[in-house]
């Protein structure tokens, strides 16, 4: 007579609540489930991947830093949160190995060995309920499973499947593949020469989150000099957008991220002098001195950064220094306007003996400090 089909209860092997008894309630791994999303903490614990430190970026959760351990292996290594999740993701649906044949004994290790600890893990996360093993009857094994409320009879090799396309589905989820298109760049040029800084906001918003990501891995490093250069100076724009509209702190991640991208080539020069202009406009003179400086290191304007090294030396007392630098500026081109407040300032608070200097000591082709007819009762 032929065997017959015999049913074992998969009870004894279920996983159900194993994650949570990990977290044991605690309140810093909710925290870490929060941002780094609980399916890929548990796939770390499952994985044998251990988190050491997460540098959280909440303007651009996928540039959050993740820094990690592989097994018993001592060296820490470190990748961008979306990066980190998609390797995650990645390892599971490949790496764990089990057997392939058909259960014959028909015990709980038997059953164990034949699904894998990770699907069985896997399925409490996704709510996959293992029910019963059934097997014999000269037919091949099946497992009956409770999918959401829904019993269904899969083969071992549709149930694994169906835990892998669960897996699968997170990597997925991920934001698609960031198209850079270039034209954006001179749109966003028009938008600040109108002062419309929205615009400029909503053609580049999107761009820091992706371009921080792309910028840590080999293909951006391989980007030519030309094209990093362009996409250093849409944030520059982008940046200078956010900090017209007062969102200093965003402007600010936004152009250290251009700087990044620029790496001290052609046009980085305007990106620490914007970063200093952003600086300036928060009153922390101190910090804008050293980024205006290495601006004009790198070649940015002297009519655009002198005014505003002038106005930083002011507010910090050093009145020689921002007449030198009102003089440079006015020198280079810059617009009277941008440095008569400082001027007359910086005058009034040397005194008689600064008047005494000048006339002294004139300087050679230092500019006129008299006020043009048509800027006079405009300050």
């Amino acid at each position: 007579m032929p065997e017959e089909r015999r049913s074992l209860s998969l009870s004894a092997i279920r996983a159900d609540g194993w994650f949570e008894r990990v977290g044991g309630g605690s309140k810093e791994f909710a925290q870490l489930c929060d941002f780094v999303g609980k399916n890929y903490v548990a796939f770390s614990v499952i994985a044998g991947v251990r988190i050491t430190t997460l540098t959280v970026d909440r303007r651009i959760p996928d540039a959050s830093v993740v820094e990690f351990v592989v097994g018993e292996e001592k060296d820490e290594q470190s990748l961008s949160l979306g990066e980190f999740r998609k390797r995650l993701a990645t390892a599971l649906i490949g790496d764990e190995k089990f057997d392939e044949g058909d259960p014959t004994l028909g015990t709980p290790e038997e059953a164990q060995r034949v699904l894998g600890v990770h699907n069985i893990l896997l399925s409490a996360i996704y709510q996959v309920g293992l029910l019963e093993l059934r097997l014999g009857g000269g037919t091949a094994a099946t497992i009956l499973v409770d999918v959401e409320g829904n019993p269904q009879q899969l083969t071992l090799g549709e149930f694994r499947s169906l835990i892998r396309d669960r897996v699968r589905s997170e990597i997925g989820a991920q934001p698609t593949p960031f198209a850079i298109d270039l034209a954006r760049v001179a749109q966003a040029e028009a938008s600040m020469a109108s002062q419309d800084y929205q615009k400029t906001v909503e053609l580049l918003g999107d761009w820091p989150g992706p371009l921080s990501i792309l910028l840590r891995t080999g293909e951006g490093q391989a980007l030519p000099a030309e094209s990093k250069a362009q996409l250093a100076h849409a944030l520059g724009l982008l940046g200078t957008a956010y900090a017209r509209q007062q969102q200093h702190d965003t402007a600010e991640e936004t152009l250290r991220l251009g700087i990044q991208w620029g790496h001290d080539g052609e046009g980085s020069g305007d990106l620490f002098r914007r970063l200093g202009e952003s600086h300036v406009a928060r009153e922390r003179y101190g910090e804008a001195i050293g980024i205006l400086r290495h601006a004009l290191a790198l070649g940015a304007p002297a009519r655009d950064v002198m005014p505003l090294l002038a106005k930083c030396f002011a507010a910090r007392k050093r009145f020689v220094a921002a007449m030198a630098c009102v003089d440079e500026a006015l020198a280079a081109g810059a617009p009277l306007a941008n440095v008569y407040g400082v001027s007359e300032e910086a005058s009034a608070a040397l005194g008689e003996a600064w008047t005494n200097f000048r006339d002294a000591v004139p300087g050679q082709d230092r500019p006129s400090l008299e006020i043009p007819p048509t800027y006079v009762g405009t300050r």
